[in-house]
């Protein structure tokens, strides 16, 4: 008698060669030129000026109106790599995070060695459990507000104050000069008051994300990566009082949760921060009602709810993280058909969150549809990922981004030059903020 045979796995459709081809001309080459780590200001404004950003939320919801809804194989000579196409899917993936979909995805490890090849983001098992709880302690992930909240106001009203100041004697706010303040108020907040000038270490930092855009195709330059780290860590010695580095250097075992490695994506999380918080004094001028109600806010003590919901919606609507990747450890099973272990995953950020087939108001800015919610709770909008690796800065990083707006609002009034928004119209799939400018009435 002939034993049954077991029949072979049914491995997942694929995209045509032609839907493939499209795919990564129409989402993934305008996303990476214009740098997943490090934003490249000319290929950001390349984005907005042709629409590449709106162009791949359309094509994604082509792909979905052709194929449905299930995940699909894109064709690449590498290995499987698999396009989410449903809220379900991606609800699934972020939930069953660190396994079987890990968070350490070969090209993320690539990347983010470059600067950080310790982070709990890119590390596995005993190494990873302990960097992600020093990350939950320091950052107080659980807590809407931060205990040290008072000390970061401090740190923003100084730098804000001084801004100010300068933008009026320049005649206009721009993105330099914000940047320039926000950096200070991000190094005084992770590193202590002896950080505020040191410019040199955000430097380092921008040359090696810089290298970490290329991932795989750029040797990495570890005699800079270390000196990077030894500067972290002279800050981590010195333990300054009301700032992330104090409460890191209490962590139980932060001697073997590789602090510095994990300080580093703190301040690398805090850069798209400020690009967000300069998009959401964009949207709030163009915006007369959110502006009111936000100046108003910022008037009375309390804890910011509505310009943290504004924050949330900014970056819902022009995503810092347009790819969340994972990669299987194990065979994983869908409605049409098996993964093998060490396939990719990808989560296209934008198109969940800009889907006008499915969402209302996609390409509108309504703060109030964050009022009540965690960041995590509105899958598959995911501002800052979701699930077991969700970003541990999910409050923090909007606290401190709605501060600074804050602070800019209760020192008078302020109008985005150029006309480029309008709250009557649909808003832009990209909004390059390295051009943004303010006026400054007296």
């Amino acid at each position: 008698m002939v034993p049954p045979q077991t029949p072979l796995p049914r491995s997942l459709p694929s995209l045509s060669a032609f839907d493939s081809a499209a795919f990564a001309a129409s989402v993934a080459l305008p996303t990476l030129a214009q740098g997943i780590i490090l934003r490249r200001p000319a290929m950001v404004a390349a984005a907005e000026r042709f629409g590449l950003d709106a162009g791949a939320v359309r094509q994604m919801q082509r792909l979905r109106r052709r194929y449905g809804e299930n995940p699909l194989l894109i064709r690449n000579p590498i290995r499987p790599q698999v396009l989410l196409l449903s809220p379900r899917d991606v609800r699934r993936v972020l939930a069953e995070t660190p396994a079987p979909f890990s968070p350490a995805s070969c090209e993320k490890r690539a990347a983010l060695s470059h600067f950080e090849p310790h982070v709990s983001l890119v590390t596995q098992g005993e190494e990873r459990r302990l960097g992600r709880a020093l990350s939950d302690s320091t950052l107080e992930s659980g807590c809407p507000v931060h205990s040290l909240r008072p000390a970061f106001h401090t740190a923003v009203e100084v730098e804000i104050g001084r801004l100010l100041h300068q933008a009026r004697a320049l005649g206009a706010l721009a993105w330099p000069l914000f940047f320039g303040a926000w950096m200070r108020i991000v190094r005084r907040t992770v590193l202590g008051a002896s950080a505020v000038a040191d410019t040199e270490l955000t430097d380092l930092l921008d040359r090696l994300r810089a290298r970490a855009n290329w991932a795989f195709a750029a040797p990495s330059d570890r005699r800079r990566r270390d000196a990077f780290h030894r500067r972290l860590e002279a800050y981590l010695r010195r333990a300054e009082p009301h700032s992330l580095a104090a409460l890191a250097a209490r962590f139980p075992e932060a001697a073997l949760a590789h602090p510095s490695h994990q300080m580093a994506q703190w301040l690398f999380a805090f850069d798209p921060a400020g690009m967000t918080a300069f998009r959401a004094l964009a949207l709030l001028a163009a915006h007369p009602a959110a502006l009111e109600r936000g100046r108003a806010e910022a008037m009375r003590p309390g804890d910011l709810a509505f310009l943290r919901a504004a924050i949330l919606e900014t970056v819902r609507l022009y995503p810092t993280t347009p790819a969340i990747l994972r990669q299987t450890s194990a065979a994983t099973e869908w409605p049409n058909g098996e993964l093998p272990a060490g396939a990719g995953l990808l989560i296209f950020t934008p198109f969940f969150q800009r889907d006008d087939e499915r969402l209302a108001d996609a390409h509108r800015f309504v703060p109030e549809r964050w009022l009540g919610l965690e960041p995590d709770q509105a899958i598959p909008l995911v501002p800052f990922s979701a699930g077991p690796a969700a970003c541990p800065a999910r409050h923090l990083v909007p606290l401190v981004a709605a501060e600074a707006v804050a602070a800019i609002l209760r020192r008078g009034p302020i109008e985005l030059q150029g006309g480029r928004l309008d709250h009557r119209r649909a808003l832009p799939g990209t909004l390059d903020h390295f051009t943004l400018v303010f006026d400054l009435p007296l």
